[in-house]
């Protein structure tokens, strides 16, 4: 089993974020970027579906500050190969990240690739159906779960409201992980050194990236503060006859 699982790296929103001069883009002087949530569930699952059922998994990722080490912790968790594609991705958007992986997974010709269901960057779409779409390859997003057999995967989808829905997809096709079956796992950073000298980052060129169909930015700002709560004060009797007076001010009494 062929399995390629694509990544990308997003920003830490345990940090602050801060907008640059421009007043339309974030300021990366201090931006840290980490790897996509969901995508680091992805690299879970397809470890697990390589050591249950034997294969190669293939790590493919955008050459952004910080990637290298997201790649060698892949390996370390299992990854067979790991490829880097080199390019100008400061700033790039989602329509443009597709058609770039778009031309490693045509080479590669997986039987299955995995990546997360969603970023906290996204602004035009999700990077899986935007790929699948550019292969014209089937797309089933939010899983949960994934079993391989016969030519085909078993897929367990969730649905709102807790309801999980099982279906076959023909293979090859594009899943949307949105939770492993088991948290991704922990490596220690011994081995992810280990894996720096031990294994090798492939590179892919991606030249003339399109960014055709990505939003158009006007303006980034803070969240803006409204009108303040007014807080009020005294004995339960006297907030109550407060609380009267506003409700009959609004004509809710």
């Amino acid at each position: 089993m062929n399995i390629v699982i694509l990544v990308k790296l997003v920003p830490d929103l345990v940090e602050e974020l801060t907008i640059d001069t421009s007043g339309v883009a974030l300021d990366t002087a201090w931006l840290r970027l980490i790897i996509n949530e969901f995508d680091d569930h992805a690299i879970e699952q397809g470890i697990l579906l390589k050591e249950r059922g034997g294969g190669q998994v293939t790590v493919v990722a955008p050459d952004i500050e910080g990637v290298d080490d997201v790649l060698f912790t892949a390996a370390a968790k299992g990854a067979d190969r790991l490829i880097k594609i080199k390019g100008n991705f400061a700033g790039i958007n989602n329509h443009a990240l597709a058609r770039a992986f778009k031309v490693v997974v045509k080479e590669l010709q997986p039987d299955l690739v995995l990546t997360g269901v969603q970023a906290n960057n996204d602004m035009d779409g999700s990077v899986g159906p935007l790929l699948a779409g550019c292969l014209e390859m089937p797309y089933v997003g939010y899983i949960s779960g994934v079993s391989l057999s016969e030519g085909k995967s078993k897929v367990r989808k969730e649905y709102p409201g807790g309801l999980i829905a099982e279906m076959d997809v023909a293979l090859p096709a594009i899943l949307g992980i949105q939770a492993a079956e088991q948290p991704p796992r922990y490596v220690a950073v011994s081995k992810v050194r280990q894996m720096m000298k031990t294994s090798t980052i492939e590179e892919r060129t991606a030249s003339n990236l399109d960014m055709a169909g990505g939003p158009t930015i006007g303006r980034m700002f803070q969240t803006e503060a409204g009108q303040r709560a007014t807080m009020l004060t005294g004995s339960p009797d006297e907030v109550a006859v407060k609380l009267v007076g506003i409700f009959k001010e609004l004509g809710v009494l």
